[in-house]
């Protein structure tokens, strides 16, 4: 579905309600106060999911099922990379999924998972997006407007990362985190398996204490 929006705040809610069934929705001239609303007004709403992009507004609705697997993926990765920070004494920060945004750039949207590295900020250091579905806005140019230093995609079992350019106009394909260089995250895909999570956790700890 594509609407372009010029109505008051106040019909936001009429409009949208009846539709959010749509697995996807895009609006056209969003201002930034209108986006600041929808944000308001799906706040609890876990399987909807906004992603602004200088006046355009995807909202995505995942059925229960995906909603589930990509927390539950989100979850566990975040749970390994807690361990091997603590393993490895690097500081890392928990963001989770809060949504990162920015006025002056026109930008928004709200990560799988995301940390600071170091020390707690406004924004994320990294950002972890679990690819359950494709959507139209690109998120790396949202990621971009943001500053996020780096990020990484989840789907069917591999990493995709990207890192942000020197100047950062936009981002480069990645083999290696810039966060974590010595992270062998090939190995670590081999740990994230919801089913037997606690296992997993338990098993990545011996595995990088024995190695460390």
């Amino acid at each position: 579905m594509k609407v372009t929006l010029d109505i008051p705040q106040v019909e936001l809610e009429k409009l949208i309600a009846p539709a959010i069934a749509e697995p996807r929705i895009a609006l056209y001239d969003i201002n930034w106060q209108q986006y600041q609303t929808f944000i308001d007004l799906f706040s609890g709403h876990q399987n909807l999911h906004l992603t602004y992009l200088k006046g355009a507004l995807e909202i995505v609705t995942l059925s229960p099922e995906h909603e589930m697997l990509e927390r539950m993926i989100a979850r566990l990765i975040a749970r390994l990379l807690y361990v091997y920070a603590d393993v490895m004494n690097i500081d890392l920060f928990s963001c989770g999924s809060a949504t990162c945004k920015s006025e002056f750039t026109a930008r928004g949207l709200e990560p799988d998972e995301s940390f600071c590295i170091g020390q707690r900020q406004e924004l994320p250091d990294l950002a972890i997006e679990i690819t359950v579905t494709s959507g139209g806005i690109d998120k790396l140019e949202v990621y971009q407007g943001l500053g996020i230093t780096e990020v990484w995609f989840y789907q069917n079992g591999k990493f995709a990362l990207y890192g942000i350019n020197s100047d950062r106009s936009g981002y480069n394909a990645i083999a290696q985190s810039q966060s974590f260089p010595n992270l062998d995250l090939n190995l670590m895909v081999e740990y994230i398996q919801p089913d037997q999570e606690p296992v997993m956790v338990r098993a990545w700890r011996k595995f990088l204490s024995a190695n460390d």
